[in-house]
């Protein structure tokens, strides 16, 4: 029975994960930093949920809080980090900008790195992390959030080849979503916006087959395709 940890998982994506899971089998640790919210999901599955609430961004106590977390479960296999920061910010308010790269910059680095070396030591372990289509491209309207996903794309991917040079055995998967029906999809003009329960599928579905790279949906990937190979100048006038 796989033990699962899922950063960030008391709304949205990482809510939807944890219960989908609990109920397939998985040992669920959910992290948050609500408790009210962690105690009514541990109450949709008390035998396989088990709940720590702490902030991801607490530099101090964080891995101290991942140990006990692990201790309750009983071990780890898997590390989901959905937890995320990310808001319309065309003034480039400067404390918008700081708390984005704290959240998804600094304490994903710190977590993803910590259970990196515990499976490393353990021999095994997979790790997935929910990035963004928008990492792949700067946004004017958001340009620490796309540049913090940008950097958690290439950290995931700099983490795969390292485990696979070195046969460390962690499988490394990058979820990318488009807009998701979460309070994270921002702005006007929203399109394929795909519901919770199903994105939380088809993450399960990526986790199960040791995919290395999702979109989510799949109707994504030709998106991101053609943004890619999109010239910078066009992108400028978009």
């Amino acid at each position: 029975m796989k033990k699962v940890i899922i950063i960030g998982a008391t709304s949205g994506i990482g809510k939807s994960l944890a219960i989908q899971m609990a109920n397939a089998g998985y040992i669920v640790g959910i992290t948050g930093k609500r408790q009210i919210l962690i105690n009514e999901i541990e109450g949709m599955n008390p035998n396989k949920i088990f709940g720590s609430c702490f902030d991801v961004n607490d530099g101090i106590n964080l891995i101290e809080n991942l140990e006990l977390l692990i201790g309750q479960l009983g071990g780890y296999d898997i590390l989901i980090y959905s937890a995320g920061y990310g808001e319309i910010n065309e003034s480039l308010d400067t404390q918008i900008e700081q708390d984005t790269i704290n959240t998804n910059v600094r304490s994903f680095t710190n977590v993803i790195a910590w259970t990196f070396d515990y499976f490393r030591k353990q021999g095994h372990g997979q790790i997935a992390a929910i990035t963004s289509v928008a990492g792949l491209r700067g946004n004017d309207k958001a340009p620490a959030y796309s540049a913090s996903k940008a950097f958690q794309i290439n950290y995931l991917e700099g983490l795969a080849r390292k485990s696979s040079k070195m046969k460390l055995g962690i499988d490394i998967l990058d979820i990318r979503p488009g807009y998701v029906d979460t309070s994270m999809a921002k702005g006007d003009n929203l399109f394929w916006v795909t519901p919770v329960k199903k994105a939380a599928r088809q993450i399960i579905e990526g986790i199960e087959c040791k995919a290395d790279v999702i979109y989510v949906s799949k109707r994504w990937r030709s998106f991101a395709w053609i943004s890619k190979i999109l010239p910078r100048y066009l992108i400028k006038k978009i």
